[in-house]
């Protein structure tokens, strides 16, 4: 291989194609549209799938990146705020009408200097406190439907870290637009019927039905699941994580409001069901609910009906869209001159909303990697591509964890789930560690898993995992600094009971300005 990268190829034109080419397009000023250009085959005819409606923190710094308004993005996209995730019925099923739950939030877990939770898991009284309630005023807030920014507050600031629910094809045409005018990238509206290869098995050229043929020196295959280049072209091998994340299925459905003043959670609600879970995300005009399933424990008329329950109508009534979910991620995301993002390159499932996350970040990533000249691919496709399985195999780890750890076993999904050959020897490690001792940030080895020790934590005594600590650890249990901890959680709580505005008047406020 030789020359230089002129001509980078997007294929597939929703979120994740219209985020990668962002990113690169981004990574490539000021020489885009002069030395080099960024392109983006999209069909006209295929619509993008609205299930990625959650994103991670990581999302506010890659729009302030790319150079997109706050305040905009608000106004266009159906945007609301997302501070956790509350996990309802994970850890047991409910009985008699009750429920369990806990928050996984998005602020750290206050533990430094001082480290409340040796206390917390040895003090019968204090135990039945939230572990997040503890730790966190976030919790609080998210319970009182909060907004996480003060009105002084500008844009990607705020009192707590935050994320966003958004609707995925009115953010992918506004990334489109912030693409082609700000970004400089070039829109091809055609389906790409075949891909012509090298006599040294690169990608020479896209043959398409309305626009010719689209040459390129390195090519990005954002078509979806059926990975239509790095699979059919380039014989990429699947790693299938079916045997470890058991749902395959989702049913989609959108809700509007019956009226304006109803309340949003500024929180993702995730309730478990007897063979999966439902999601509930809360946008301005409408909810996003959808349920996330097993088909080898339960047929599609009996998921419909699951879901019909949680809606509270009857099944004839509601008319939700099937997904079927193609779970686990290409060995090699990067093969001579093509390389997958998006769903081309993995999914495991919607749960902590990994799949905006990975497109994101590995996007970046690759943008980061692109060479100048094709001689230097082959060491950064090797390198992305370990960094790119460690990362799916510990997002793996962090959702399978959900599941693991439940108490459920009121149906044979949770007792699969709850079987200990389907987890990964990496995570049977660290949690037989963290059985008698606290997880520590140096359990985790690899710089780029996305899943760190604090959410861990959430995740772990939310679910009321049991550490059983030895007495050495005796003299971090002192009372008077949990108190001082549980007085300052409560002054918090109430300055912003006094000075926050509830998250739906919150961004009424900001869909007013002009």
């Amino acid at each position: 291989m030789n020359g230089e990268i002129k001509q980078v190829v997007v294929v597939g034109g929703g979120t994740a194609g219209w985020l990668a080419a962002c990113h690169l397009a981004k990574q490539l000023e000021p020489a885009i549209n002069q030395d080099i250009s960024v392109t983006l085959v999209d069909s006209p005819d295929i619509p993008t799938i609205g299930v990625g409606e959650g994103t991670v923190p990581v999302m506010r710094d890659t729009l302030k990146y790319f150079g997109i308004s706050e305040v905009e993005f608000i106004q266009r996209c159906d945007v609301t705020f997302k501070q956790s995730i509350k996990f309802v019925d994970w850890e047991l099923p409910p009985k008699d009408g009750l429920s369990t739950f806990y928050h996984h939030l998005f602020d750290f877990p206050n533990i430094n200097p001082f480290n409340p939770t040796p206390y917390w898991l040895s003090d019968i009284e204090l135990n039945k406190t939230h572990y997040a309630d503890l730790v966190s005023v976030q919790s609080h807030i998210c319970e009182l439907g909060l907004a996480p920014k003060l009105n002084r507050d500008g844009e990607f600031a705020g009192l707590f870290n935050y994320a966003y629910h958004l609707d995925a094809g009115k953010f992918t045409q506004m990334l489109s637009e912030h693409g082609i005018s700000k970004l400089g990238i070039k829109n091809v509206k055609a389906n790409v019927k075949q891909v012509h290869l090298k006599d040294n098995g690169e990608i020479a050229h896209l043959e398409t039905d309305s626009a010719g043929v689209i040459g390129g020196d390195i090519f990005v295959d954002c078509t979806g699941f059926k990975a239509m280049l790095i699979e059919k072209s380039m014989g990429a091998k699947f790693v299938d994580k079916s045997d470890v994340l058991l749902t395959d299925t989702a049913l989609a459905i959108q809700i509007p409001y019956e009226d304006n003043s109803t309340p949003i959670p500024p929180f993702t609600i995730s309730t478990a069901q007897k063979h999966g879970w439902i999601w509930d995300i809360g946008l301005t005009q409408r909810k996003g609910v959808g349920y996330v399933f097993s088909s080898n424990h339960q047929s599609e008329d009996q998921a419909v009906q699951t879901l019909a329950n949680y809606l509270g109508q009857s099944a004839q009534d509601i008319a939700p869209r099937k997904i079927s979910m193609k779970v686990g991620y290409q060995r090699e995301a990067w093969i001579k001159n093509c390389v997958a993002m998006g769903l081309s390159q993995g999914f495991v499932e919607p749960l902590e909303a990994t799949g905006l996350l990975m497109f994101d970040v590995t996007a970046r990533m690759f943008s980061e990697a692109l060479p100048d000249l094709k001689t230097d691919m082959p060491l950064r496709a090797r390198r992305f591509n370990e960094d790119i399985c460690q990362m799916w195999e510990s997002t793996a780890d962090f959702i399978k964890l959900h599941y693991y750890l439940s108490k459920r076993d009121d149906s044979q999904f949770w007792i699969d789930n709850r079987d200990p050959c389907s987890i990964s020897t990496e995570l049977a490690e660290k949690l037989e560690m963290w059985r008698s001792k606290l997880p520590s940030q140096f359990d985790f080895r690899h710089t780029l898993d996305s899943f760190r020790v604090s959410n861990y934590l959430y995740v772990l005594y939310g679910m009321n995992f049991e550490t059983r600590l030895s007495g050495r650890h005796a003299q971090y249990q002192k009372i008077d600094a949990v108190n001082k901890l549980r007085s300052e959680v409560e002054k918090g709580v109430q300055y912003c009971k006094n000075n926050l505005l509830s998250h739906r008047d919150y961004l009424e406020k900001v869909r007013k300005l002009s």
